[in-house]
């Protein structure tokens, strides 16, 4: 049977998909080993499945606020936060990711690597040693490479003329100019490694011969067909291994479900007026603060409950209104429970999923500024106004098909068996 490497670093919610992605290929009699940071080792074991931390290359040691290593929220503009993922995992620590993975592929001796889509030393690696690579991303495509889709980061709704397609096609030029600036560092890379520079930093995506998008189609704003390589393999979700039991407040109100990033987005000051805005309001509130947030910073009204963590899973079929940052799962998740959702969006992918949500119909969007009055507003139209969940529910049921047939296992295999016929 065919071995699987698979790489990926502590960048929140696209973990756990990567790691479901694994465990149904070990599930099929498949050997896998994950390599990540050191702080996912608990995700992994709590699947069952190998693990190794980077040794060469940056490895989170833990999920506290001061662990992060992008620490996006300092960012002032999106060029910034471009910068910090180009110096701080894309192409700056290239040479030390390629390193590990190198190590790892002569001693595990995979037939294929998977790896998140922004580990270019991964690749680069995998194409060092000509060893089949697919790469997968746990949320709608972020990177400037595939036409036929939104520009990604600003929220921005499918072109519907020549004018739009115009603007869509000048921001994604400009986006891929911006990632350049990690071409050097990647080149140094590629040297040490005895491969050829190249001339365009997204060059190193073009040696995986797969890259699998872990949304639903149904969910993103997909075109007629997407171009090789890319596939859409349905949305891999599920509960992390750090949640813990929690039941919903007690009473009859209707059951307000809070939840904003694992990642630490400076989210203190919206959760603050979120937990303000159903004080003022007849409804339940459950907020989980995730682990990076310390929930005895937030003084609760005697209607709302503040958790480090709950069960969303066993908790979506009593919720009224979810109300979240709007990252991938945290989206998804409430959607196929026929939840709708009130977005409060604080950057990565959370505008562009908050724009596929309003867009149906299935929820509101605020400002993470918003006020209090406003965000209690929103919460109340979306308990009143049955037209938002009979969208969500629609919306849900789409991405629940596609949810029920993903197929990240089938196609790596389908990859390996074709690799291996050439």
């Amino acid at each position: 049977m065919p071995r699987y490497l698979f790489t990926t670093w502590e960048g929140g919610g696209h973990v756990q998909p990567l790691l479901l992605v694994a465990r149904d290929l070990q599930d099929g009699g498949h050997q896998v080993l994950v390599v990540s940071d050191a702080c996912n080792a608990a995700d992994a074991a709590a699947l069952g499945l190998p693990f190794r931390a980077w040794s060469i290359a940056p490895s989170q040691m833990g999920k506290r606020r001061e662990d992060d290593r992008l620490k996006d929220h300092e960012a002032d503009n999106p060029l910034e936060m471009i910068q910090r993922l180009i110096d701080r995992v894309m192409a700056g620590p290239a040479l030390a990711y390629a390193q590990d993975t190198l190590a790892e592929i002569d001693t595990f001796r995979p037939d294929a690597v998977v790896s998140q889509e922004l580990l270019l030393g991964v690749m680069a690696a995998a194409e060092a040693r000509h060893i089949p690579l697919a790469l997968f991303s746990a949320n709608i495509w972020s990177l400037p490479t595939l036409a036929g889709v939104p520009p990604f980061g600003a929220g921005m709704l499918p072109a519907t003329a020549d004018e739009g397609r115009a603007m869509h096609a000048m921001v994604t030029q400009m986006s891929r100019g911006l990632f350049q600036v990690g071409l050097p560092a990647l080149n140094t890379a590629r040297t040490a490694l005895a491969l050829p520079a190249l001339e365009d930093l997204f060059g190193q995506l073009d040696v995986a011969s797969l890259i699998l998008i872990g949304t639903s189609r149904a969910f993103d704003f997909a075109p007629p067909a997407l171009p090789a390589p890319f596939v859409y393999a349905g949305p891999y979700l599920a509960d992390p291994a750090w949640v813990e039991p929690a039941a919903a407040p007690a009473g009859e109100a209707p059951l307000v479900l809070v939840s904003f990033s694992s990642l630490y987005q400076a989210q203190e000051a919206v959760m603050t007026n979120v937990i303000a805005a159903l004080g003022g309001l007849d409804v339940r509130g459950l907020v989980t603060t995730g682990p990076t947030v310390d929930p005895d910073e937030f003084p609760a009204p005697a209607n709302v409950t503040v958790v480090r963590s709950a069960p969303h899973e066993a908790l979506l079929g009593q919720t009224a209104v979810f109300v979240t940052h709007a990252g991938h799962g945290s989206t998804l998740r409430p959607l196929i429970a026929g939840v709708p959702l009130l977005c409060l969006p604080m950057g990565r992918d959370q505008n562009d999923n908050a724009a596929r949500v309003v867009e149906r119909g299935a929820g509101l969007r605020l400002s993470s500024n918003a006020s209090v009055e406003a965000i209690a507003t929103a919460i109340s139209e979306l308990i009143q106004d049955s037209r938002y969940r009979r969208a969500a529910a629609a919306l849900g049921e789409a991405i629940r098909s596609d949810q029920i047939s993903r197929s990240a296992a089938i196609q790596l295999e389908e990859m390996v068996r074709a690799e291996g016929e050439t």
